[in-house]
């Protein structure tokens, strides 16, 4: 009986022992905030803000034009001929679809600007969370962005420590 007690005993705590030496390490980090924060995605912001009042004066002029027009050959509707009046509607027309292509052509743009700016700052996001992690030996990283479905925070949160690896 006392055999069977020390054997019970020692593969309960062998099992115990076995399993915090199974234990993972878990970190957790707010990567929109950290993406938010950092000094590049700033400056992209500014340029994008730029680039978009600029598109906005090229667009708003167009569309002046084509409003002026229109107003100008409703006025004259009455006294010019039928094939006028067609010739100007197709005119119109077209100056209407030039400056829908205009607007997408301005929002895919950017769009693709923001892009191509966001995709190098993601990546050296990712790599200092790598380095950090591996660093504090950390197996996991979760996302703890809001709505991204983490419900418990008890890992630890690596939003400090990369912000200090990226130097910000």
């Amino acid at each position: 009986m006392k055999n069977l007690k020390t054997l019970l005993l020692i593969a309960v705590f062998t099992l115990g022992v076995a399993g915090v030496t199974n234990a993972q390490k878990v970190g957790h980090i707010n990567f929109e905030k950290l993406v938010a924060e950092m000094p590049g995605t700033k400056t992209l912001k500014l340029d994008i803000e730029k680039l978009g009042k600029t598109y906005q004066a090229e667009i708003e002029g167009m569309k002046k034009k084509l409003d002026a027009k229109v107003q100008k050959y409703s006025t004259e509707q009455n006294t010019q001929t039928k094939e006028t009046n067609d010739k100007r509607a197709l005119e119109v027309q077209q100056d209407g679809a030039r400056y829908e292509q205009a607007r997408q052509f301005a929002y895919q743009e950017m769009q693709k600007k923001q892009a191509d700016g966001l995709n190098p700052i993601i990546e050296k996001a990712q790599k200092a969370i790598e380095d950090v992690a591996a660093s504090k030996g950390i197996l996991y990283v979760i996302d703890s962005t809001p709505g991204k479905g983490l419900l418990v925070k008890k890992g630890e949160d690596l939003f400090n420590a990369v912000k200090t690896k990226l130097g910000f």
